[in-house]
């Protein structure tokens, strides 16, 4: 697969903090982001029911988003997908990638020119990964959380969204946030599979305004 990267370089960083996961039950994948970005759910998530989650961040290279989960779908493993995404960009250097396969092995990637703090940390069925942030104990606490709350995977990846930021987040400040998990046949009438689809584009506090159209989508679409 021949890649070429553009030379064109964005005005801003996608500095942000997410979690990619998995839930072994039934099999439904996604992504929760938090930023000091506008929109920053166009950017990062990533999923395809069956398939896999892929979060792309810092100087966010979007085409490892449909890229990596067409990887994903020919059968390579998440770490070869990351390795295929990030081997022939020139602006690796500078990107953020987290990657959860359909069976919940995880893969991360941060280059060296990311914003400090910036790094990961994964375990079974996910990997938690930021860049500009106030220090490594924001993805330790998003991991922790993420492996002690109990739930479907959009309450797991919400715990573990707040409890990052708890720690201090992006230490810009807030701004955007967004959650995506999809599940096969799970969205309206059953024709995709974007079983919950939300986004905070601009708010002073986004993962509180994120808790409340979660908690306002499970009484439209009880489980």
């Amino acid at each position: 697969m021949l890649f070429i990267p553009s030379l064109t370089k964005p005005t801003s960083p996608v500095a942000t903090f997410s979690i990619v996961g998995h839930d072994p039950n039934n099999g439904d994948l996604g992504i929760a982001v938090q930023s000091k970005f506008f929109a920053v759910g166009a950017v990062v998530p990533w999923a395809e029911a069956g398939i896999g989650a892929i979060a792309t961040q810092s100087w966010a290279n979007t085409t490892y988003g449909p890229r990596g989960l067409e990887l994903l779908k020919i059968g390579l493993t998440a770490k070869q997908t990351l390795d295929h995404l990030i081997k022939d960009d020139l602006g690796k250097r500078t990107r953020q990638v987290g990657i959860v396969d359909a069976n919940g092995t995880p893969a991360n990637y941060t280059g060296v020119e990311c914003h400090d703090w910036a790094g990961a940390v994964s375990g079974k069925n996910y990997t938690a990964q930021g860049n500009i942030l106030a220090g490594e104990a924001v993805v330790e606490a998003m991991g922790k959380t993420f492996e002690e709350t109990e739930g479907e995977l959009a309450d797991k990846l919400m715990a573990a969204l707040s409890a990052g930021q708890k720690k201090g987040g992006d230490k810009r400040g807030q701004q955007s946030a967004a959650l995506l998990v999809v599940r096969k046949n799970g969205g309206y009438g059953g024709f995709n599979d974007r079983y919950i689809d939300l986004r905070v584009d601009d708010a002073e506090e986004p993962i509180q305004e994120l808790h409340r159209l979660l908690d306002i989508h499970k009484k439209f679409f009880p489980r």
